[in-house]
């Protein structure tokens, strides 16, 4: 790299206070391009002098209209790859404290879809203004989507993988054949003449049966650490739910209890269903959640949290064990934080996993290979030291 580029990089990681110093070293100035760099991030990284819409050594305004705004996500999104635009408008929010980004219709339709934005921006959702609301609707979707495209496919399968192990009917039926079993039933039938095994008897999966089908509860934390947790939960319940092999319940707590199930069949109408932020008593929602089971046998329970009980710790732990004791499959999935950080409460993790229960974080790309392996009533020892 030549010295002159070099130092064109140093002077924009160090701002325009250093102008006059890089100067003097020979520096050649910046070029046009680098000139809205460096004023892109100037106005959040930028010294006291530096605000949206001034130039460098420019006094600070009043604050940034939306216009302002608007030129300014411009310029990110025309200068900088989208993994960047969502680190730096991030960190608008964060130093800038520009909630307005998340009100107005037109900044919204420009900002890049990311997770943490969309966690603020459900925080916020009873402050959105009405023109807003469908903007930010949309920006959800956005996100929903990107989400469902990575995990509906491999959800499918892996429920389908689990539950095709389920009892046969004998009522025939070309779509519900069970291959893999009515091969490995006939294989003393194979006729080396055709290369072909001959069935005698074909087996079928009784697929219209509802009788004894699994069911998967979702008990979702809505504490304001929650965000991220609740966005991929609710596109895996929507997915679930969608699913007549498998009943689908989804329940949101704080201090209350919302069994959110009726609007399981859009992801977004989920979402703007949780109300983030509050106290938290875990120990009242699995109580809750032990008057929907029916087959403890066929019940998969998962409680996604952080852990920190705000009602009695004591209640929490013996409702989840009371839960394990009655022959329920029971997983915690902890919070997961910026950067797919863990976060939880360390003590009551402890306690939870001494029971035997699997109790960690998950990765939102493992979520159907967990989901088929809990199914199959797998142990999950190994998956929780692969998440480690």
């Amino acid at each position: 790299m030549e010295q002159p580029e070099q130092l064109s990089r140093w002077r924009l990681i160090l701002g325009s206070e250093t102008e006059d110093s890089f100067q003097s070293m020979g520096g050649g100035g910046l070029s046009q391009e680098e000139l809205l760099m460096d004023g892109a991030l100037g106005a959040i990284y930028g010294g006291p002098g530096e605000s949206f819409g001034s130039s460098p050594g420019g006094g600070a305004g009043k604050g940034p209209s939306s216009p302002v705004i608007s030129k300014w996500l411009g310029d990110l999104r025309t200068l900088f790859d989208p993994e960047m635009v969502a680190v730096v408008q991030n960190d608008a929010i964060e130093r800038k404290g520009l909630k307005q980004l998340l009100l107005e219709p037109e900044l919204l339709e420009g900002l890049e879809p990311d997770l943490n934005l969309a966690s603020t921006l459900l925080m916020l959702k009873d402050q959105i203004p009405k023109k807003s609301k469908e903007s930010a609707r949309k920006f959800i979707r956005r996100i929903v989507d990107e989400l469902n495209k990575m995990l509906e496919n491999d959800v499918r399968r892996a429920v389908t993988a689990a539950l095709n192990r389920r009892a046969h009917s004998p009522l025939p039926s070309a779509s519900a054949i069970d291959f893999p079993y009515t091969i490995r039933r006939n294989l003393q039938n194979y006729n080396p003449e055709l290369k072909a095994v001959i069935p005698e008897r074909v087996w079928f999966f009784d697929r219209s049966s509802k009788i004894n089908r699994w069911h998967i509860i979702l008990d979702i934390d809505q504490s304001g650490s929650m965000g991220q947790s609740i966005i991929y939960s609710s596109v895996m319940a929507c997915i679930l739910a969608s699913m007549s092999a498998v009943k689908t319940s989804v329940v949101a707590f704080d201090t209350q209890i919302m069994d959110l199930t009726p609007l399981c069949a859009d992801p977004v109408d989920l979402l703007f269903g949780f109300q983030m932020g509050g106290g938290t008593d875990i120990a009242k929602s699995i109580a809750y959640c032990q008057e929907l089971i029916e087959s403890p046998a066929k019940t998969l329970f998962f409680l996604i949290s952080d852990l920190y009980e705000g009602g009695n710790r004591a209640a929490l732990l013996r409702r989840v064990e009371e839960l394990k004791a009655s022959g329920v499959n029971v997983v915690v999935l902890l919070a997961i934080a910026d950067g797919g950080k863990p976060f939880y409460d360390p003590q009551t993790a402890q306690r939870i996993a001494a029971m035997g229960i699997p109790c960690f974080a998950c990765a939102p790309e493992r979520l159907p290979e967990l989901l088929e392996r809990a199914l199959k009533g797998q142990g999950l020892d190994g998956f929780n030291q692969k998440q480690t």
